[in-house]
């Protein structure tokens, strides 16, 4: 038997900003959005673990990534489950494959240059699940674009959330080089118990950012057939723009900053609205 290498934190589904595979997914295939869930988040964890030097994690990232190509062995359960349900649903394992990238970087990479350099990172981290999503369902993959802007949108306001965790517990610091800089904010100014003004127009600067991917974001719903997806499509885009706001009045450095279960319930109705809106223009 292999030594396992997975290292769990406890974190789970109930945590996110998003529903994980909801009422409103097909009930056929909810199983696999939960499994790719686990294999996602079994991922992340390697790699924010404050106590695995970086070849160990880019290591068992690898690992997880010959596990589901077909290696024998089973030290990473969730990358076995994740090898079985690709093969069940035909979708690709490219998904999976880029998701372990961006971990492989997290495990490398501490700090980000400008917005672009952002966004490239999210193209790995964050679009992969908007896309397992897509193709689980049998969507076109014309809807990408939008996904792609929703999960970026969704990535960027976790960082600016863990802000201050991410850089006292792992040294790693999301928000761009150039953006600091323009507004006068420094690194280290993240260990502190509040924002200052400077960091705080760098946190503004990025939501700037992160409202334009939302609104790139609206139109999926309407570009979604299946009236499940496209309702929590709905709900999603509701929640993001929701945490950007809590975001614009909120303090990370203070308190969480985070959605309530009435934040969950008002987007939960807006989403049934909008999907049965959008079931009816089509």
């Amino acid at each position: 038997m292999s030594a396992a290498i997975e290292a769990p934190s406890g974190k789970n589904a109930a945590g996110e900003n998003f529903p994980v595979g909801s009422f409103l997914i097909r009930r056929d295939l909810r199983p696999h959005v939960h499994v790719f869930y686990k294999f996602a988040r079994a991922a992340d964890d390697i790699a924010d673990s404050a106590v695995l030097p970086a070849e160990e994690k880019v290591r068992r990232l690898d690992r997880m990534g010959e596990i589901l190509d077909g290696a024998a062995g089973d030290d990473s359960p969730t990358a076995t489950a994740m090898r079985r349900s690709l093969q069940e649903t035909g979708v690709t394992p490219q998904h999976c494959h880029d998701v372990l990238r961006a971990f492989r970087l997290d495990a490398i990479k501490l700090r980000y240059e400008d917005w672009a350099d952002l966004m490239d990172y999210c193209r790995y981290s964050a679009s992969p699940v908007g896309r397992q999503l897509i193709d689980l369902h049998g969507e076109s993959v014309a809807s990408y674009p939008a996904s792609d802007a929703l999960c970026s949108a969704l990535q960027v306001l976790n960082h600016l959330q863990d802000c201050g965790e991410d850089y006292r517990d792992i040294d790693r610091v999301y928000l761009p080089r150039q953006d600091l800089e323009s507004c006068g904010a420094t690194i280290p100014e993240l260990s502190g118990k509040r924002l200052s003004p400077a960091m705080r127009r760098v946190l503004d600067r990025l939501l700037d950012g992160t409202d334009r991917l939302i609104a790139t974001a609206e139109a999926l719903p309407g570009e979604i057939r299946s009236f499940g997806l496209s309702c929590e499509c709905a709900v999603i885009v509701t929640l993001a723009k929701r945490l950007s706001k809590l975001l614009r009045t909120g303090d990370p450095l203070a308190t969480r900053v985070k959605l309530g279960k009435g934040d969950f319930a008002a987007a939960l109705g807006i989403g049934l609205w909008r999907g049965l809106v959008e079931r009816k223009r089509a």
